[in-house]
């Protein structure tokens, strides 16, 4: 949801103490067009934004080949596509164009970069979700986080609340099987516990403990897809998570593991942004 505050904080930012840049009478339109192919997210930042300004986004706009219709979060867009229309006062839809211009952008780069990453999964995989971590900028977590659900990966979790990781960090204090009891006994009955490994030889160790998740951080493929037959031996109710330095070019090679999930940081922290282009008049 994007709430008032947020589209205050990011125009305050932006538009500062005291703008002459957009001081522009009359009326205008304003038309977000793609510069290159992606898969479109964070239209609704966008629009939160130019409505806040009091202007009106169209609910309409224009693809290639001349045919007008809804753009929404997960579309596929090519180079040329109108994807937002905006009207109002000239200042104010020059006021919201860089911040909706820089959050759509970004968000469809993750989207893009995710939905990449899916269909590199499924040339192999019907199973294997992709999935986002908490690697994500600050203030812009739930953007972000809609953006890997638009490219069709799956958000993981959204807060340290959503679900319990037990990392190296915990298990070098309390020892694994310690440390998946403590949190056990502290977690909601509704709560997952993902428990990291780095070692074959600790995964089905996790599983025996009570993990409902096991990730195999930094391992390799055939390190992984040992671990994955070994945390089904132990428990065939317990997921695999893949993590670490995984790219869409070695998904592929994740997802023929058998492996249940493979996380990404780099869908946020690295994604390249689309290249959009605002024009009014």
């Amino acid at each position: 949801m994007i709430t008032d505050a947020d589209v205050e904080r990011w125009l305050r930012e932006d538009v500062g103490h005291h703008d002459v840049t957009n001081d522009v009478p009359g009326e205008t339109e304003g038309r977000l067009v793609a510069k290159e192919t992606g898969t479109v997210a964070g239209l609704d930042a966008a629009r939160a934004v130019f409505s806040y300004l009091d202007c009106e986004v169209r609910n309409t706009s224009k693809r290639g080949g001349g045919t007008t219709e809804q753009v929404e979060a997960g579309d596929r867009i090519e180079a040329g596509d109108l994807v937002l229309t905006v009207e109002g006062p000239a200042r104010e839809v020059l006021r919201g164009e860089r911040v909706a211009v820089n959050i759509v952008g970004h968000a469809a780069g993750i989207a893009t970069k995710t939905a990449a990453a899916v269909d590199a999964a499924r040339t192999v995989s019907d199973d294997t979700a992709i999935a986002g971590t908490r690697k994500t900028t600050p203030g812009l977590r739930g953007v972000e986080k809609r953006a890997v659900a638009a490219g069709g990966g799956d958000t993981h979790r959204l807060d340290l609340s959503h679900m319990v990781m037990v990392k190296d960090n915990q298990v070098a204090e309390m020892g694994l099987a310690g440390a998946i009891s403590h949190f056990r006994e502290r977690a909601s009955f509704a709560t997952k516990l993902d428990v990291e490994v780095e070692t074959v030889e600790d995964a089905p160790r996790a599983a025996e403990y009570g993990a409902d998740i096991v990730l195999l951080d930094n391992m390799t493929t055939e390190e992984t897809e040992r671990a994955v037959e070994l945390v089904a031996e132990t428990d065939g109710e317990t997921l695999t998570e893949a993590s670490g330095g995984i790219t869409v070019e070695t998904v592929p090679d994740y997802a023929a593991t058998g492996v249940d999930i493979i996380s990404m940081g780099s869908l946020t922290h690295s994604a390249p942004t689309l290249d959009l282009s605002f024009r009014t008049g």
